[in-house]
Formats: C-alpha cells, structure tokens, sequence
C-alpha cells in the first residue's frame, strides 16, 4: 500500500480536529432540510416544554391571586320576621327587620396583603425563568452530544471503511506471500475494535437524539431528526470579573431571593396589621305593628390577649432569614460563575494542546510508522501500537472538544447569559 492510501484513513478524524485557523477557512458543510441550529433547538423547547408549559400555568395561577389578594370584605343582609301570623292589633304584632353591615379592615391589611401577592407573584416568575434557564442549558448540552456523536459516529464510519480497504489490500499480500499468516490475522483482529467504535458511536447518536427531542417536546422520536451545530468549540471574549457581575444582574435565582425578602417584609407588616381590632358597623330597619324604627350598632373586638404576638415574632424572624437567604444566593452566584470559568479555562487549555500539538505528532508518527511498516523497517507490533494511540489521540481530541462546548454551556447558565450566540 502506497504512503498516499494509508493518509486517507486519517482523513475523517483529521478534518474534525483540525486548528481553528484552519477551520476558519473550511466551507461549512451543508445543511441537511429541516435540520435545527442549536438556536433553533432552544427556541422550539421554550414553545413545547411540557414542564416549561406546567410552570407558565402556575405562574398564571399564582398571579391570579393578587385579585383575591385586592378584594374588600363583603357586605351583609339580615332579614328577621316573627309573629308574622298575627294581626297588626294582637298583643304581640307582627314583627319585621332589615338589616345590613360590613367588617372595615384596620392597619392597611389590603395593602399588604396586595403587596405579598405582587411579590410572589414576582419571585414566582424569577423561578420560572430560573426554570428557564435549567431547560436551556439541558437543551444545549443535548444539542452538543447530539452534534458531537455525530461527528464521532462519521469518524468511526470512515475509520472502519478505511480499515477495510487496508485490510483488503493486507489480504492480498498475505496471499502472494508477502506477508506471513500471523501478521495478517493480527490486522484482521483490529477490524474488531473498529467495528465496535462504529457500533457504539451509533447507539451513543441514536440516545443523544431521542434525549434531545424529549426536551423539545416530541411525543414520539422521529428518526430522520437531524441538528447542524460547529464541533470546534469558540473563545469566550469575556473575563471571569465581568461575568460575575453579568450574573449578578441576571441570575433569576438571585432575583427570586431579592423578591423574597420583599415578600418576607410585607408579611411582617401584615402581621401587625392583623393585630388590630377590626371594627363591624351594622344598621337595621325594624317594624313592629304600626310602629317604624331604625337602629345601628358598632362590634369592635378588644384584642386584650390575641394580638397576634406569635405571628409578629415568626414574621420578624422569617424576614430575616430571607436576607441571609438573599447573601447565600449571592455568594453562590459568584462561586458558579468561577467554578464554570475555572472549567471552561481548562478544558479550552487541553482543546487547544490537541489543536496546536498532539493531532499534529500523532498523525506524524502514524505516518511514519505507517511507511517504515510497509518497507519492513518496523515490527507489526510497533505498527498496532502507533494505530490504536492515533485512534486513541483522536478520540480524546473530541471528548476536549465536548468539554469544553459543556464548560460553555455552564458558563451561560451560571450567568443566565448567552456566552456563545
């Protein structure tokens, strides 16, 4: 076998791993119809969600009690009767009454009762998108293995095809005797191993769809899915300060904290508003025989023992707790943003030694050992060992890559931004 037929089995991984100048200036491939950009992926999740669906309802739900929260105690009608059956001269006349009244709320209860639904209803919409946000970066992490089993299932494609024309060619010298049994049925056991990364890359393809349809709300997987996205993963421009500061401003888990802080004071006040004594004004119209009378009445409760005292206090406390809530939040976002930075600069470190180095010597040494093979100036073994560390090369190349894609996808998460449009 030529020098220029053995390159050919290399080619597949090395397209996919090639530095990012290089790639810069490879026409993109073509896009197969109806095949969704990661973009695209997110947009449809956050329309067909189920979950997502589940939680814009009970977003609504809980909105929908700021009406409830708002309205005013109900008036009442009393109407009484007795001795109805006896005559408006009977020692006991008839006797009729009408009456209305009405509690009046002390201490602005309205008011704060107002103020914790709008609150709730505020944090509750920070949690959604915090939800948001979870179902975001599980649809671009799923959109990433998806990607990236495909790119890995093409190379195990191309690398088995590639084996096979060899092997064919190894056949054919083993029959003029130019290679002995041995060193041929040696060749022929590696045929093996590649026909299992092939097998693998396909199951592994095959669970990376179906995991990423169900985020996009199929309620069945179709087989011809199909997604279009880069595998060399881009720089991130951003520096780690200013990040932190983006999640800070965005994060809606920190947001949710803030508002229930809100929440937490408004029901302190609530609480002291419940400890005031709620006056009851009634008014009635009474006729008794021939005579008309009219009458009022005033209940106001003395609050002497029940003031509320232990709500006040839980109230006061749970208020504070909420502020140490909203700092441990806080804290938290700063120490995710440097936890994905710290992962994102590492992976993107080891990604760029593939690109720059470790792809390039290993096809070297493959190279030659591949021509010192063929002119009998290396051992079979030798041969096996330079093919499967190139093989091993490779892969570990795509898995940087896929490292460092998920390291993005964290970062976006951990600041609720789009690191990479």
């Amino acid at each position: 076998m030529t020098h220029k037929k053995y390159r050919s089995l290399l080619a597949a991984a090395c397209i996919l791993l090639l530095p990012c100048a290089a790639l810069s200036q490879t026409p993109q491939p073509t896009a197969p119809p109806g095949a969704l950009s990661m973009q695209q992926a997110v947009d449809l999740a956050m329309l067909k969600n189920p979950a997502l669906l589940s939680a814009q309802q009970n977003l609504l739900s809980v909105k929908a009690q700021e009406v409830q929260a708002g309205v005013r105690a109900n008036p009442y009608l009393t109407v009484t009767g007795s001795n109805v059956t006896l005559g408006a001269d009977s020692n006991n006349p008839y006797q009729y009454g009408v009456g209305v009244g009405r509690l009046f709320e002390r201490g602005e209860k309205r008011r704060w009762r107002l103020d914790i639904a709008t609150s709730t209803t505020a944090q509750t919409d920070a949690q959604y998108h915090l939800q948001q946000q979870q179902t975001i970066l599980a649809v671009r992490t799923a959109f990433t293995n998806f990607v990236l089993a495909k790119a890995a299932k093409k190379l195990a494609d191309d690398n088995l095809a590639d084996f096979k024309h060899e092997l064919d060619i190894s056949r054919e010298r083993y029959k003029a005797g130019d290679i002995a049994k041995l060193d041929f049925e040696r060749l022929d056991l590696q045929l093996a191993q590649f026909e299992s990364d092939e097998s693998n890359a396909i199951t592994s393809a095959q669970q990376a769809s179906i995991q990423l349809q169900t985020l996009l709300g199929y309620d069945k997987p179709h087989p011809d899915f199909d997604v279009l996205g880069d595998i060399v993963p881009p720089p991130v421009a951003d520096t780690m300060e200013s990040l932190e500061q983006k999640a800070l401003a965005a994060r809606p888990d920190y947001h949710a904290a803030h508002l229930g802080v809100a929440v937490a004071d408004a029901n302190v006040k609530l609480a002291y508003a419940n400890g005031t004594a709620d006056p009851t004004l009634e008014a009635d119209y009474d006729r008794a025989g021939t005579d008309n009378s009219v009458n009022f009445s005033i209940n106001v409760p003395l609050r002497i023992f029940d003031r509320n005292q232990g709500n006040k206090e839980t109230a006061k406390y749970t208020a504070q707790a909420s502020r140490f809530t909203e700092l441990a939040t806080r804290n938290q976002v700063v120490s995710d943003v440097d936890q994905a930075w710290s992962g994102y600069a590492n992976a993107k470190i080891l990604s760029d030694r593939y690109n720059g180095h470790y792809l390039d010597e290993a096809k070297d040494v493959l190279d030659i050992s591949k021509f010192s093979y063929e002119h009998g100036g290396l051992a079979l073994i030798d041969y096996l060992d330079a093919l499967r560390e190139s093989r091993s090369v490779t892969s570990d190349a795509l898995n940087a890559y896929a490292q460092t894609w998920l390291a993005i996808h964290q970062l976006s998460f951990a600041t609720a931004t789009d690191i990479v449009p």
